[in-house]
């Protein structure tokens, strides 16, 4: 039977890394680049799960992992604000076309 280890889980969180950047580089658009950054941030917290998971008993990896979904929730929500800010101000979400956010 197989075991799923710590390099599975490692190599799941380096496609994940590999995709948010593939996205952030490709789309133009305002929430793509969001979707991008939340993989990148889900990445990170993978890894931090897997080497607390695979060093032992210890729940630390596992605290900063939540403070990290924390933090990814709090970014997610200034970045909606910026991206509803860019909206009224341009009318496009794409990102290109906005160089200031005056109100």
């Amino acid at each position: 039977m197989w075991t799923i280890g710590l390099t599975h889980y490692l190599i799941l969180a380096a496609m994940l890394f590999c995709i948010g950047v593939a996205v952030i580089v490709t789309k133009r658009n305002a929430i793509g680049i969001l979707f991008g950054v939340e993989l990148i941030l889900n990445a990170g917290n993978l890894n931090l799960v897997a080497f607390s998971r695979y060093r032992g008993a210890d729940i630390a990896g596992q605290v900063v992992a939540m403070f990290g979904i924390v933090l990814a929730a709090a970014e997610a929500a200034i970045a909606v604000a910026i991206v509803v800010n860019l909206y009224n101000a341009t009318a496009t979400i794409d990102v290109d076309s906005a160089t200031t956010l005056r109100g």
